[in-house]
């Protein structure tokens, strides 16, 4: 039986593929002294992460979604002689290793069996478990340093990849810490049997983007929020590049203001239906949304950059989305009955829920608040635990990239 065509048009067209990461060692090389550069609030109990991961991949599974896992994928590419050498030269391209250093990693990267390698580069490569390391900059390393540092942030697929229609947006991630996961997701979809006739649509080469700032409101409609994460430029260049191949007809580029527990669009909103989002209360009245249209009288044939963008507003976001949704109004469900709450379950991811059709949605558990008004909302929620896994603040959409959803 042939795999289903990728394809996305939509938050919530019923789900049928989606991309995971189960979290693995990169998660035990967490320290006191490490995790707020990876991006951490706490070290999580590594052991009780995957059992919650576990638990929200059979959720998935038990609606009848294939799972596939990014680390698996990953290892059926790195035994290809090509997507080896990219991939290896993609990690030790490090301006802090120095020559002799980087030349040694390569090699001993280059000796690895593919599961061995995939799991070097997802767990990083430590200082003292590189063979016959030398060099000024390995010398002069603490022993505690990485020489490949772990990407625990692999978690949150979402960040990584985005899928509108049949082509794939390989972001390009704003943190440091993050920069190598596109070099992983990249090469999994220009290797992978799966995705050999997927065109690209954007790549990490271009400006800062991040997949958790985009929304695919409706079939054409696609919302980009700017702040720390995604840049203005990046937003811009996305929107070309959908119009030029007929992706979308409009973008709204949404400004974010930037609190920790605000790092992406899908951290304030996220759909749960055709026309209703759930989103924090304190910005609801307060996003404000610039609608960027395509120029009239673009030939065909045009470069993805040529042409003068037709931009409009600023006005709300509520509004602007309605209308380019052509629609009377998008239904606001509000994550909490009181500022206190509201606050406590943002924090807690309670607005990053992730549609596996419309009106049904998986949710953390401990956001008793909101997933009551989901439900009088008349929106399914299916509960996971996220004790372990929310510590790297992301919830069920932070966590999947679908990539097969039923369109629209």
């Amino acid at each position: 039986m042939s795999s289903p065509t990728p394809y996305a048009d939509s938050e919530v067209g019923r789900l049928s593929t989606v991309l995971l990461h189960r979290p693995g060692s990169e998660l035990s090389r967490l320290t006191p002294r490490n995790n707020d550069e990876l991006l951490f609030d706490g070290i999580p109990w590594v052991g009780r992460a995957q059992d919650e991961h576990d638990a929200f991949a059979a959720q998935l599974r038990s609606h009848d979604v294939e799972v596939l896992y990014l680390g698996d994928l990953l290892v059926d590419v790195l035994s290809q002689a090509d997507a080896r050498a990219d991939t290896i030269s993609a990690a030790v391209a490090d301006p802090r290793l120095g020559v002799t250093l980087a030349q040694v990693a390569g090699q001993h990267l280059h000796d690895l069996a593919p599961a061995d390698l995939a799991a070097a580069l997802m767990g990083g490569v430590r200082h003292d478990e590189l063979p016959g390391a030398r060099g000024l900059s390995h010398a002069l390393m603490d022993c505690a340093d990485f020489i490949l540092p772990p990407l625990p942030n692999l978690l949150f697929t979402r960040d990584s990849s985005v899928w509108v229609r049949n082509q794939v947006a390989v972001t390009s991630l704003a943190m440091p810490a993050r920069n190598r996961e596109t070099s992983l997701t990249r090469v999994i979809y220009r290797h992978h049997p799966r995705f050999e006739t997927s065109p690209s649509l954007y790549g990490p080469e271009f400006e800062h983007l991040e997949g958790g700032d985009v929304l695919l409101l409706a079939p054409g409609v696609v919302a980009v929020g700017v702040g720390e994460r995604t840049t203005p430029a990046g937003a811009e260049r996305l929107a070309r590049r959908l119009f030029h191949r007929a992706l979308a007809h409009t973008v709204l580029v949404v400004p974010i203001a930037q609190q920790r527990a605000m790092m992406h669009l899908d951290t304030v909103c996220t759909m749960v239906d055709v026309d209703a989002v759930v989103m924090y209360p304190n910005v609801a009245n307060q996003l404000m949304a610039w609608t960027v249209t395509e120029p009239e009288g673009l030939p065909a044939d045009a470069a993805d950059e040529a042409g003068e963008l037709v931009i409009t507003g600023p006005e709300p976001l509520l509004v602007a989305a309605a209308k380019a949704m052509q629609i009377d109004r998008l239904h606001v469900i509000d994550t909490g009955l009181d500022p206190v709450t509201a606050e406590r379950e943002q924090w807690d991811d309670g607005n990053n829920t992730l549609a596996i059709a419309p009106r049904l949605a998986v949710a953390y558990e401990r956001n008793v608040v909101t997933n009551a008004r989901l439900e009088d909302a008349g929106i399914e929620v299916l509960r996971i635990s996220g004790s372990e896994l929310g510590s790297g603040r992301g919830g069920p959409r932070c966590m999947s990239c679908p990539v097969v959803r039923d369109p629209l």
